[in-house]
């Protein structure tokens, strides 16, 4: 337990948690949406701090992140908490608990930054449950590795405030943003917050303000998120408030939690997210959860060759110049860092 960063007293022994957009207004004594920042005594604390459910080395390809040094390893970790509700939530199991979940380990950031050295992990990835409701451990960790050299990398739905994630983005090199869908009806019923629109903004302000590298998911729930319109005008912002050289990966959904009566994303319209994100000028899409598919690969936006070639988060071939250019026409291509082929080394608990 940790005194929480981004809050305020109020009157009658309340607080006002600031650090997203849900601004809880919290009772002596009672938690949060997250279920993991409680008022204990008129002062707001983070119960999860340090409280690890899952660490492991993973490819980068993994989180994903198709341009940010690929074949690279990076460390993953996870505490447990969200501020968001999501119905389709994967890991649903660590995101939806508290403090009492029964496979949590103690670890303090120097023990993190040490086991991402001892594997040879270039990066740490703060990911599977939400790292915005672990900020304060995150924070303190990522200043530490970015001290040792190594890469921290923010898999979020990105739903925070200006003011903690301008504190936090200096210590950030690559994030994916969980974009859930581009109407607020679907982040009302589905993910149990009134609005995409803050995700959206920390994409900005991470891109523009900050030149982290960002990439961007886009889970696509039949019924739900998946009509042409709503994912073409997706695409049309992303071009016009982060740039045609954006990556977003469209990835296919699979029956989790409580949307279990839902069928798998069926493949066309997986593809017809694709095309329509090409047509509205998106230079790299990617096609996810679907092993074997072409849209997994890199191709040249001028002369259309394949550079990076994927099988899952497998790299096949590689015909990017160590200065970054397509190997066939020249075209620059905005990856970051060289690829190097590596071992992962497989541990898991």
């Amino acid at each position: 337990m940790k005194e929480a960063l981004y809050w305020e007293p109020l009157e009658g022994g309340k607080v006002r948690c600031k650090l997203c957009p849900l601004n809880c207004i919290i009772n002596e004594g009672k938690r949060g949406s997250c279920k993991i920042r409680k008022n204990i005594g008129g002062k707001l604390y983070t119960l999860n701090y340090g409280k690890v459910s899952a660490i492991g080395a993973d490819p980068v390809e993994k989180k994903p992140l198709f341009h940010f040094w690929p074949g690279s390893c990076a460390l993953s970790i996870s505490s447990v908490g969200c501020n968001m509700h999501c119905k389709h939530c994967q890991n649903w199991e660590i995101s939806q608990a508290d403090e009492s979940f029964p496979y949590l380990h103690d670890m303090t950031p120097e023990m993190v930054v040490a086991i991402a050295k001892r594997y040879g992990c270039e990066s740490i990835a703060y990911t599977y449950n939400e790292p915005v409701i672990w900020y304060e451990f995150v924070l303190d960790t990522a200043k530490l590795a970015k001290k040792e050299g190594i890469h921290n990398l923010l898999i979020t739905n990105g739903y925070i405030n200006e003011e903690p994630f301008r504190e936090l983005a200096p210590y950030i090199d690559a994030m994916n943003i969980d974009i859930k869908a581009f109407s607020d009806e679907f982040y009302m019923k589905i993910a149990g917050v009134p609005s995409g629109e803050p995700s959206r903004r920390t994409a900005v302000i991470a891109k523009k303000d900050f030149g982290i590298h960002v990439e961007l998911t886009y889970l696509i729930i039949p019924t739900l998120n998946d009509k042409e319109e709503e994912i073409r005008a997706f695409a049309r912002w992303v071009v016009d408030e982060l740039g045609d050289d954006t990556p977003v990966h469209f990835s296919r959904f699979f029956p989790h939690y409580k949307l279990l009566h839902l069928p798998p994303t069926p493949l066309e319209t997986i593809e017809m997210a694709y095309r329509v994100a090409k047509e509205e000028g998106l230079k790299f899409v990617y096609i996810g959860n679907v092993p074997g598919h072409p849209g997994e690969h890199t191709y040249c936006p001028k002369c259309g060759k394949p550079l990076i070639v994927r099988y899952g988060f497998e790299i096949t071939e590689y015909n990017i110049t160590e200065d970054g250019r397509c190997k066939y026409c020249g075209e620059r291509i905005p990856i970051v860092g060289t690829y190097k082929k590596r071992r992962y080394p497989g541990m898991w608990w």
